[in-house]
């Protein structure tokens, strides 16, 4: 720390002591004054006297005064003002009290606002120069005269300048500490958004493909002594299903990985071109399904094709854990407007309470397909239907319409 810093830093801890110093020397230049006359006559010239007792102790009251001008800022300039208004009236020859009230002028001008240093500043002036002249023993245009006037104006004006700056410099600072603010809730913003994106990805891809294998393991342990032939069929689906796990998992975390890590994953994301294959596994695990399509020529952006591939992938997936070993799933996808609107439906054989309350509680689908929907400005309906089974429909706009206009992919 410099001295200068380190000085500025003293003065802002002890004000009172830095005041004492500031009263202590314009009592000095106070004094000094006061032994001084000019004198007018063929020359400029001037000339030692001595001031009357009156006189300095006017100069003391008014310098001891300054010491509480923090505190009291109104205070003290009443009552240095009184003291050069007697001084005004009985000192002759005079001696510059009025220094204490030009300072205590200046630091009521910085601690208020505008107004109320017009007012006070013009009072202020009004009545030490109007004192000296119409009760001075000098001629009331004598230049002392004009002199306080003069003084008590750049006292006020001085004030007033620094507490400008003083709102200035504050306005600034505020300014860039709520952009700072706004800044790092931005980032932690950001940074929810993209946890949660992730999260919902990792619960799509883990979820499905381990309902597949949960499904086909359960197929070739039960017929691993009868149908060898057959359970090497499911444990082959298990690997089939294993392996395409792994692979949505490494894409799927490798966004994580820096920009410039060559191991980063450039397979696309999955879309609705996809929806024969992803059927297919769940066809191989036993599920019957039929796809119905009106959506030719369609194309999406990256995000609503994402997220209308993981909401069927999801609604399968729940299909295969909750509606039962001989329930049957439809799929459609269906151009209308500028919308997608997807529906998966299912005839599970459970009842519609229990079935409601497993795909509602039993985990975070639902929810996930929720969230991704209402980024996309969609909307989602989920519920049983009437003489069993469930219904997801979701109606996506076929252009991105997120608040941001970004890619949420």
């Amino acid at each position: 720390m410099s001295t200068l810093a380190r000085a500025k830093h003293q003065a802002k801890a002890h004000p009172l002591a830095l005041d004492a110093v500031l009263a202590l020397a314009v009592l000095v230049c106070m004094v000094a004054g006061s032994f001084v006359e000019p004198r007018h006559r063929d020359s400029v010239s001037w000339v030692l006297r001595t001031p009357d007792p009156l006189s300095l102790l006017l100069m003391t009251l008014g310098a001891a005064a300054l010491v509480f001008r923090r505190r009291a800022p109104m205070t003290v300039l009443a009552v240095t003002g009184t003291l050069s208004v007697i001084e005004s009236v009985t000192g002759d020859p005079r001696t510059p009290v009025a220094m204490s009230a030009v300072i205590a002028l200046y630091t009521v001008a910085s601690t208020t606002d505008r107004p109320t240093t017009w007012r006070i500043g013009l009072l202020t002036m009004t009545v030490l120069t109007g004192a000296a002249m119409a009760a001075g023993p000098l001629p009331w245009y004598a230049q002392e005269n004009l002199g306080i006037f003069a003084w008590t104006g750049i006292g006020a004006t001085a004030g007033d300048a620094v507490r400008s700056r003083r709102a200035f410099v504050q306005a600034i600072r505020e300014r860039a500490e709520k952009a700072e603010r706004t800044r790092e809730e931005e980032a932690r913003r950001r940074v929810a958004e993209e946890r949660l994106r992730i999260a919902r990805d990792l619960h799509d891809v883990v979820a499905h493909h381990i309902a597949l294998v949960n499904v086909q393991a359960g197929v070739a342990a039960h017929v691993m002594d009868k149908r060898p032939d057959q359970a090497k069929e499911a444990l082959g689906h298990v690997r089939e299903a294993s392996r395409s796990a792994l692979n949505e998992l490494r894409a799927t975390v490798g966004l994580l990985r820096q920009s410039g890590d060559p191991e980063a994953p450039t397979e696309p994301a999955p879309g609705l071109d996809r929806l024969d294959e992803l059927t297919g596994t769940f066809r191989n695990a036993g599920l019957h399904i039929e796809v119905a399509r009106a959506d030719q020529d369609t194309t999406l952006p990256a995000a609503v094709d994402l997220a209308a591939y993981r909401i069927i992938q999801e609604a399968l997936t729940n299909v295969q854990k909750h509606a039962g070993p001989q329930a049957k799933a439809e799929v459609s996808v269906v151009r209308v407007g500028p919308n997608i609107e997807i529906t998966v439906l299912d005839d599970g054989s459970g009842e519609q309470e229990d079935e409601q309350a497993n795909r509602d509680g039993g985990g975070h689908g639902l929810l996930g397909m929720r969230e991704r929907v209402t980024a996309l400005r969609g909307t989602l309906t989920t519920g049983p239907r009437y003489g069993g089974g469930f219904r997801v429909h979701a109606i996506l706009p076929s252009k991105n319409r997120t608040p941001t206009g970004e890619d949420p992919a």
